[in-house]
């Protein structure tokens, strides 16, 4: 059964691969898995039929026969479990993988979403220069632990796996920043990932949306 995911009608990221659905697209390339998408606006992300599909008026969401997913690494592990190439096949290492995965999500993307917040939602703050600060420095500081643990591999634990696929997602977004800059082996490994065809066949499908937007405004 050919699943169905949702995205941005007209993505706020202007087609640069950092939507969430992004790395649902890049997961079912990785697996070979064809699939479907049903593009949403903001306003019809609010309404009762998507809510019910995901509670909190978000993208994306997955389904697939009666299963229903919503957020992003729940979606991914999904695909990573019923799909080869994505978890390594040995149990401890594929444990390791789903690790990575949860890492990702949890303890580099935290600091690094607050990023955004101070910068566009909070920037008008009396306070933001001050938070902008601080939130720079956490960021540095969760960098400078991931790039001591990647060293000079090419990726987090042996080969190629979907926790990879999640960090280097959650490091793209900070490409704008320049933040990277200052850890030449994270640069390097985010554009081992940006390198696949898989991460090339998602991002050109995502940026096709928004062009095809742009065109018809």
């Amino acid at each position: 059964m050919t699943p169905t995911i949702t995205a941005f009608e007209k993505s706020p990221d202007r087609g640069q691969g950092l939507a969430r659905d992004t790395r649902v697209r890049w997961a079912l390339e990785e697996a070979g898995q064809p699939y479907e998408v049903r593009l949403l606006s903001f306003g019809a992300m609010k309404e009762p039929a998507h809510r019910a599909l995901h509670p909190f008026g978000q993208i994306p969401t997955y389904e697939e026969g009666d299963l229903v997913l919503f957020e992003s690494g729940a979606i991914v592990l999904h695909i990573a479990q019923t799909h080869a190439g994505l978890l390594p096949e040995e149990a401890n290492a594929r444990a390791r993988a789903i690790t990575w995965m949860f890492a990702a999500l949890n303890t580099v993307e935290a600091p690094i979403f607050e990023l955004q917040n101070a910068k566009f939602a909070e920037g008008d703050k009396p306070w933001a220069a001050e938070r902008l600060v601080l939130v720079k420095d956490r960021i540095g500081h969760r960098l400078g632990e991931l790039s001591a643990r990647l060293a000079g591999a090419d990726w987090l634990d042996g080969a190629f796996s979907a926790g990879d696929l999640m960090m280097v997602s959650v490091l793209l977004r900070l490409k704008p920043s320049g933040l990277l800059d200052a850890f030449p082996n994270l640069a390097a490994y985010v554009a081992r990932g940006e390198a696949r065809p898989a991460y090339r066949r998602a991002f050109d499908a995502q940026l096709a949306v928004f062009k095809g937007a742009a065109s018809s405004a």
